[in-house]
């Protein structure tokens, strides 16, 4: 059932579309920058400030959608004992983290001129923080544990407490009276944003995406060839 995953096949994939995705994402970020530096409007209280905006939000989305894929990821591989689940999930995490680190700073920076304060403990904030924990313990995890059993279980652990700040994360502007702002984007119903700030930050989302996966495919290929140089039962 899941053979298609055994590193033989993925590899021959996975390292011919690394290009393609390079090469994608740069035509892409060249066209949401455009969008979100030139032809954007100032918003009408936070001026250029808000440009912000568009690396901070696609990075915040990035990392809570990162995160609940290695969830998915590891628990599946930890039920169906397909350790090629875990190398998927173990090569996600990198991105997932660069992208968390990259909303908590942008967020910092957008808070100053906002707020008035480079850091304040918002609910957003601190929840989004404690992410960035989970992230750091899950990839330390691999790195201090050598027995194989021990750290696939440790790491699902981690992920499966991890995954419960995710929607708290979300909410977390719901939930608490905060100085984050509420959702501006809502799937079910009409959003506050205006189409001429929405558009731009789709770009922008589909770009660090692009650059997610390209991350990705870097760590996962540098992984499928440890593992064949090392044997096929290895991560």
């Amino acid at each position: 059932m899941f053979k298609f995953f055994e590193p033989n096949k993925t590899f021959n994939i996975t390292s011919k579309i690394t290009k393609y995705v390079m090469m994608l994402f740069v035509v892409v970020l060249a066209i949401g920058l455009i969008e979100a530096l030139i032809l954007s409007p100032k918003d009408y209280k936070q001026s250029d400030s808000v440009r912000i905006m568009y690396v901070h939000v696609p990075a915040a989305w990035i990392s809570l959608g990162i995160f609940s894929s290695i969830t998915i990821l590891s628990v599946l591989g930890y039920i169906f004992k397909n350790k090629y689940f875990f190398l998927i999930a173990k090569s996600l995490a990198p991105s997932g983290f660069v992208f968390n680190i990259i909303a908590l700073v942008t967020g910092s920076m957008w808070g100053r001129p906002t707020w008035g304060t480079w850091w304040a403990w918002d609910a957003r904030i601190t929840s989004m923080l404690i992410l960035a924990l989970f992230y750091l313990m899950y990839l330390i995890a691999w790195r201090i544990f050598e027995d194989k059993e021990q750290v696939l279980k440790i790491t699902t652990i981690i992920t499966i407490f991890g995954v419960i700040n995710v929607p708290i994360v979300k909410y977390s502007v719901d939930w608490w009276n905060t100085l984050h702002q509420p959702a501006s984007i809502i799937i079910f119903s009409k959003s506050s944003i205006h189409s001429s700030m929405l558009f731009p930050l789709i770009i922008m989302t589909a770009a660090f995406t692009l650059f997610s996966i390209l991350i990705f495919l870097v760590k996962y290929n540098t992984e499928l060839i440890k593992i064949k140089n090392k044997g096929l039962d290895r991560l």
